[in-house]
């Protein structure tokens, strides 16, 4: 049974919306040599895994062919598991400049592919993912590949650190929800 969510919780003002039994949510964790993508189905009674992995481009390519790689692959991926939200973790200042660049060309291609799609899309500070999945904003990789391993009940760790971020980011995401539906739940009890 879909559950009637009021819409002020969803940054209206009035009226009702129903909240599906399952979503969908892609989580990108973006790069331009490496791109971790993590597909999660979010269910009533929890997570699972959908897809993870990793989208790599060739560094001997121009940044333009390398850029349009990632549109393509994004888009293939977007095309075929059809996610109703995207999160994608935000562009944190770096020390090194160039990182910084192409973390943010890549992150502006996952906008675009999920704009092209009409995917609304949410971004989430590594702190904040961190904070969500393993309970620490300052969680290892490692801290992060088991929280992840652990909440989606693999068989085993993502042997990928950025395709684990990426599932962190759609786990992030989803129990943003969760925290939507608690508040819900609360109102309704007064």
């Amino acid at each position: 049974m879909e559950v009637p969510i009021p819409l002020m919780f969803l940054g209206h003002v009035a009226g009702l919306v129903y909240a599906p039994k399952h979503m969908f949510v892609m989580g990108i964790d973006p790069g331009l040599s490496v791109c971790g993508y993590g597909v999660i189905e979010h269910l009533t009674s929890g997570d699972r895994a959908i897809a993870a992995g990793v989208m790599r481009t060739d560094g001997s390519r121009s940044v333009a062919e390398r850029l349009n790689e990632l549109h393509r692959d994004l888009s293939a991926l977007t095309s075929e598991h059809q996610p109703e939200a995207m999160a994608i973790e935000q562009i944190f200042t770096n020390r090194n400049l160039r990182t910084a660049i192409s973390v943010g060309r890549a992150s502006g291609v996952a906008l675009l592919v999920a704009a092209q799609a009409g995917i609304p899309v949410f971004e989430y500070t590594p702190s904040a993912v961190k904070a969500a999945v393993a309970g620490y904003g300052g969680a290892s990789k490692d801290q992060i590949r088991y929280a992840v391993a652990s909440r989606l009940q693999l068989p085993a760790e993502p042997e990928q650190a950025d395709a684990a971020d990426a599932l962190a980011v759609a786990l992030c995401h989803s129990q943003q929800g969760k925290g939507m539906a608690r508040i819900k739940a609360a109102t309704e009890a007064q």
